[in-house]
């Protein structure tokens, strides 16, 4: 691994859509491909709101209860191995087909688990689901590598949190009236349709961009090596990495299991996915990830510790909210809403140019706000705190996040070498992934043995610890500066 600084201009001399200094990502050059990759963001972003409205009432249609949290795994489960493939895919072949394949599966999966007349090919579709949401979001972090110059990237991770914060509103109420009005079927099988727009949006200049990787990108390229990281293209992807991802994947779908289902026996299939994870993720994931070493593997592990701990509590929120203090469901559902709209509050504070110098100390206080948030939810649980405690606290912590993931992306792209983005990207992405697997495990276990829903201890068993590590990320964003 070199500095940031080199690689840097690297990726600056290969932009392959050359642009005055007072371009911005929405200015003539970029338009057409920001206007469609950040469309395809908001139409995720639209779908993973929504489709946990629909998904109880579906669910009880197919009559599939008991395979309720298997649509969840099973996207998970297969993202994470799709997430390391698209890395090795990028870096050899550009980012346009593992794009292309990542829209065609998740769309397919949608129409899959949409027209599905049991439980079972529903989770099917949630699988395949999940091979095209793999492909798909890694791909997207190449494309602002390869397309973008440095200073645009803060802004173009800024749109892409912005795309979030209507849908985290409005979602699951359009998929609530939807599913009332129309069925849960139309919540899946309205979206493929929708895709398509997008891609023919940006189709054109993603085509330009993989032909200036693949012709070598542009002028002053001199590491011989090059190609935008296709040099390799055509070459087969590699097995040893394909077997751990396997490997995390599995592991990670068992401990989901055993998580579920608290009996004795459980303890075999634990095991099982921890021994199958572990050596796995040190493997897989970059050198010195889980020792914070400078530079990109901090960067790594503090993508896991940050998302892993705000998605981790959130899920308890609403929960929470419902058994212990009596708000309806919709109340409860909304009180996240405010977290959406300040996560891209966060995200767009990053962009600003006069703040990049501080870029380091913006992902510290983002932890601190996160970890305040988090702990500030479960003071909800005292008997004299206002039901609205925990909405202001996700509030805050929103705000946190939008500073922390979308500097994060930026960090990871500047200590990345062209051929090696992909790869890089991928490992964020794992880190994300596989993080809340196993903090979602784990608490979800904390949460089950000492009573469930019915008891405020159980929540607390839940949030303390949670606040806790993300406290330590704090400690991690110190170290994201490499090495001189």
């Amino acid at each position: 691994m070199t500095t940031a600084e080199p690689q840097s201009n690297t990726q600056q001399t290969r932009t392959p859509i050359p642009a005055p200094d007072d371009v911005t990502v929405w200015g003539r050059p970029y338009r057409a491909l920001t206007l469609g990759i950040v469309t395809v963001v908001l139409l995720i972003a639209f779908e993973a709101t929504a489709i946990g409205t629909a998904m109880p009432i579906a669910a009880r249609e197919l009559d599939g209860l008991a395979l309720y949290a298997f649509a969840f795994s099973a996207f998970f489960t297969t993202s994470l191995f799709a997430m390391v493939v698209s890395g090795q895919w990028c870096d050899r072949n550009g980012p346009l087909p593992p794009l292309a394949a990542g829209i065609g599966g998740f769309a397919a999966g949608l129409v899959i688990s949409g027209t599905a007349q049991s439980m079972w090919p529903f989770v099917l579709g949630r699988a395949v689901q999940g091979i095209g949401g793999g492909l798909l979001i890694v791909a997207l972090y190449v494309v602002v590598g390869r397309a973008y110059p440095e200073r645009l990237r803060p802004s173009i991770m800024a749109a892409f949190s912005g795309a979030w914060v209507v849908p985290s509103i409005v979602g699951p109420l359009v998929s609530g009236t939807v599913t009332e009005q129309l069925g849960w079927r139309w919540v899946f099988l309205a979206i493929p349709v929708l895709v398509v727009v997008p891609l023919l949006t940006a189709l054109p200049a993603l085509r330009r961009l993989d032909a200036a990787g693949t012709d070598g990108g542009t002028d002053g390229d001199t590491d011989g090596d090059a190609d935008g990281g296709t040099a390799k293209a055509g070459a087969p992807l590699d097995r040893r990495r394909l077997r751990l991802a396997g490997g995390i994947a599995l592991g990670a779908a068992l401990l989901q299991y055993a998580g579920q289902d608290l009996r004795w026996v459980s303890l075999v299939p634990a095991a099982a996915g921890a021994a199958l994870l572990v050596p796995s993720a040190l493997r897989l994931l970059p050198r010195g990830t889980f020792r914070a070493g400078r530079g990109l593997p901090a960067v790594v592990l503090l993508r896991g510790v940050a998302a892993g701990t705000f998605i981790g509590a959130e899920s308890f929120i609403p929960l929470m909210l419902v058994t212990q203090r009596g708000l309806s469901p919709t109340l409860a559902g909304l009180s996240l809403a405010g977290g959406g709209v300040t996560w891209g509050l966060g995200s767009y504070l990053q962009s600003r140019p006069r703040l990049e110098p501080h870029r380091d100390r913006l992902v510290r206080a983002g932890m601190v706000l996160s970890a305040l948030a988090i702990a500030g939810a479960g003071l909800t649980l005292l008997p004299g705190a206002p039901a609205w405690t925990a909405a202001l606290a996700w509030a805050v912590g929103g705000l946190g996040l939008g500073l922390v993931i979308a500097s994060l992306s930026v960090l990871l792209l500047r200590l990345s070498a062209p051929a090696e983005a992909g790869a890089n990207s991928a490992a964020l992405q794992v880190s994300d992934a596989l993080s809340n697997v196993v903090l979602v495990s784990a608490t979800g276990t904390a949460f089950a043995a000492l009573g469930g829903a019915t008891h405020a201890v159980a929540f607390a068993a839940v949030f303390l610890p949670l606040a806790a590590i993300a406290l330590t990320g704090t400690w991690v964003a110190a170290r994201l500066r490499s090495a001189a």
